[in-house]
């Protein structure tokens, strides 16, 4: 619904130049609880002028903050951790509210992680440091790193404020000014970030949040002048218009996309501890993460065992209302990703898949009996190369496949056009190494998932992305260096 005026009560706003603003088109959006499937709040329907006033307002405060001491910075981005950390219990119960994911998985990883990503870089800003180059009765030579200006964060509706914020953080760690756009099917924890930063005293300008939909949003803040980069999350086909429009420009550009990840498991695994995991891998998030193991390839020695206490062990998983604690599952995120990922288990089916668990529509009661909820599902008997097996998905939907040799899973894992992640579970060490240096991916964990280390490098390969996330991967993307020359 568009135009018409709105309950206060459950109103967003747009946090430009350190105050809450309605959009200048007096426009709103639905936002939808995907729990009930029900409108519950309303969010601006920004266009190009809000983020014009965005880009003004961050231009503005750029030269005092990006010329205020790191220490300082760094104290008010610990202060904004602190307020995450104080308010955990009430995002938590919003993500989960705004996103349909169970309180629980709120509770203990997208709101400790928003705040750890503040935590960290506001450290992390206090130790970076330059290179120098003697060159012996000639001259030295060292590299000054400077903030790029006015940059653009854009975020997606997976992961909502622990993504938000992993883009931000650093932005603002490095000395930039930010105009930051959340995904506007999840932007609640967003808005309350909005009120954090006036709490802890942020300066006008220097964060800027403009809720609203891509095409008008996003592509205004991507082909802005005065944004010299933009850090983006989401789908491929989105990443790859982005990189369209910023090339010509000559702007940085870091994108995180789609992926297909594989999860191969050896016949000398821990069978045990792989069993737990490939369930979290499966289907945390209803399996609405980049990182999602959704292709199981299986050493046939080991497949029959492996399928029969899946099956079972993902039947046990507790479906229902995400405000619940002892909700494992819950709901996908809007009616809109429901009817794509019912559209991909229907092909698998066309394709010849064996559903062994799953696949459907699950029907809820009480409150949740309009809500968007699908049933962990699991498929066999599909072709590695088949379209279910090749595309994202990003759902609670996975394929196992057997495999008899190294070079063919190597082939099958190989074999999409992603290259995000790859787990691998052996107690082989020297197969750990092989495996892992043949895998085409950005990431490999070797008997783990999701063991994340906010140190190293985050990004994917061929069609997963361009440019790393992470440690001081990010810090670079966010700074320009200068080369200083001095003849001795």
């Amino acid at each position: 619904m568009l135009g018409k005026k709105k309950n206060e009560k459950k109103q967003y706003k747009n946090y430009i130049n350190g105050k809450l603003i309605e959009p200048e088109s007096g426009a709103y959006l639905d936002n939808y609880n995907p729990g009930t499937g029900e409108v519950y709040a309303y969010i601006p329907d920004s266009d190009e002028r809000d983020v014009a006033a965005a880009v003004k307002a961050a231009k503005l405060a750029y030269p005092e903050w990006s010329n205020t001491p790191a220490e300082t910075r760094s104290r008010l981005l610990l202060r904004i951790a602190d307020i995450i950390e104080q308010n955990l219990d009430m995002l938590a119960a919003a993500e989960s509210e705004d996103n349909g994911k169970p309180v629980s998985l709120a509770t203990s990883v997208d709101i400790p992680r928003a705040a750890a990503n503040f935590r960290f870089y506001a450290t992390a800003i206090m130790h970076q440091s330059s290179e120098s180059h003697f060159m012996p009765g000639m001259a030295i030579n060292y590299t000054l790193r400077r903030p790029l200006g006015v940059v653009a964060c854009i975020s997606p509706w997976n992961l909502p404020l622990y993504l938000f914020t992993w883009k931000i953080a650093p932005a603002l760690a490095a000395g930039n000014c930010v105009v930051a756009k959340p995904s506007e099917v999840t932007p609640r924890t967003a808005f309350m970030l909005s009120e954090i930063c006036e709490a802890a005293g942020m300066p006008a300008g220097v964060l800027n949040i403009v809720h609203g939909l891509g095409p008008k949003v996003g592509r205004a803040m991507v082909i802005h002048p005065e944004v010299k980069a933009i850090s983006f999350t989401g789908g491929t086909n989105t990443g790859r218009e982005i990189a369209k429009l910023a090339a010509p420009m000559f702007k940085k550009i870091s994108l995180e996309l789609g992926g297909k990840n594989p999860n191969i498991v050896f016949a000398d695994c821990d069978f045990p501890k792989m069993m737990a995991t490939t369930i979290k891998s499966s289907f945390s998030n209803q399996g609405q993460i980049c990182l999602a193991g959704s292709r199981i390839f299986v050493e046939r020695p080991i497949y029959e065992r492996f399928k029969t206490e899946f099956v079972a062990k993902t039947y046990l998983l507790k479906q229902g209302d995400p405000s619940s604690n002892d909700t494992q599952v819950g709901a996908v995120v809007s009616k809109a990703h429901f009817e794509k990922i019912m559209h991909y288990i229907n092909l698998a089916k066309q394709e010849g898949a064996e559903v062994l668990l799953g696949g459907n529509q699950k029907i809820m009661k009480g409150r949740c009996a309009n809500g968007w909820f699908v049933e962990p599902t699991i498929l066999a008997n599909l072709p590695y190369d088949c379209r279910t097996n090749q595309e994202e998905i990003f759902g609670p939907v996975v394929t196992i496949t057997p495999f008899d040799k190294e070079e063919e899973v190597l082939q099958y894992a190989n074999s999409t056009e992603f290259g995000l992640s790859a787990t691998v579970w052996t107690s082989n060490l020297n197969r750990a190494h092989r495996v892992a240096e043949k895998l085409e991916a950005g990431i490999v964990w070797v008997n783990c998932w999701l063991l994340r280390d906010l140190r190293t490098p985050f990004g994917g390969v061929k069609n997963s992305g361009l440019g790393r996330e992470g440690g001081w991967e990010a810090l670079r993307f966010f700074t320009e260096p200068k080369n200083v020359c001095i003849k001795t």
